[in-house]
């Protein structure tokens, strides 16, 4: 998609500051769910404008009590953020590229600006190295331990934690920062690969862990890019983005998390 075009050193793929900020997304939604799984664009303060009906809500959670006994949310951004909500996760999502073509971005850092709703959560990047052998990186909530399944293409599965909420947290949103190549090595870690390769979500046909092995191609070569960004209901959304150099270069002043 973008692999012959001249790549500045960040690239922002979303941003709900901006109009149509979806444009280069699929959305995907559970329709047997209409009250609970839908894709909306709202104020993180307010929670408005409500979403068509019958879709509700569910309500930022209360993370831990302050000093005078009661709640707290943490601070808040007063601005539009795109909300991502169902209880079955594979089935509704954002997904960049909106096609099947590969986004061919060669930044090695990917970075999500994010905020913890306290239910399960999962976002996940395709890689691909430079011998063109794709691999596919998922970080979820809900997972305990670093697992490789041998689908096709290779699942690296991790875990993801969000910070821990303090006596007075700060706020509830929370920038991810993954540098890929870092992880193109644990495709060919024998110790990850999981006992059991045939998980619903996976939705892949069950074969030995051996066989496996030895069919699959994994990406295991210098990294070349990313194929494709997807993130999954539950969360807050206010940016991704893909850099050259990581946390600690110099952002736009528009970049910052300023909540209330």
């Amino acid at each position: 998609m973008f692999s012959s075009s001249v790549q500045p050193a960040l690239v922002s793929l979303l941003s709900t500051t901006s109009s149509e900020c979806l444009d280069l997304f699929r959305k995907s939604v559970d329709e047997s769910l209409p009250a609970d799984s839908f894709i909306c664009l709202l104020n993180d303060v307010t929670s408005k404008p409500e979403p068509q009906a019958p879709a509700t809500l569910i309500s930022p959670p209360i993370f831990v009590a302050a000093d005078d006994g009661e709640g707290t949310e943490g601070h808040t951004l007063c601005q539009t953020v795109l909300h991502i909500q169902s209880p079955t996760l594979r089935t509704t999502f954002i997904r960049c590229p909106a096609s099947d073509v590969h986004l061919g971005l060669n930044h090695p850092w990917l970075h999500l600006q994010v905020r913890n709703l306290g239910r399960e959560w999962s976002f996940e990047v395709g890689v691909v190295d430079r011998a063109r052998k794709i691999g596919i990186v998922r970080c979820s909530t809900f997972q305990r331990d670093p697992t490789l399944k041998m689908t096709t293409p290779p699942l690296l599965h991790l875990p993801l934690s969000f910070p821990v909420a303090s006596t007075r947290p700060l706020t509830a949103w929370s920038t991810i920062n993954i540098n890929l190549p870092s992880l193109l090595p644990h495709f060919s870690s024998a110790s990850l690969i999981s006992q059991d390769d045939t998980e619903p979500d996976d939705e892949v046909l069950a074969e030995s862990r051996s066989q496996k092995s030895i069919t699959v191609p994994v990406p295991s070569g210098g990294y070349s890019h990313i194929s494709y960004v997807k993130v999954y209901a539950t969360c807050r959304l206010r940016r991704i983005w893909l850099s050259q150099t990581g946390p600690g270069q110099m952002l736009p002043l528009e970049f910052d998390l300023y909540g209330q």
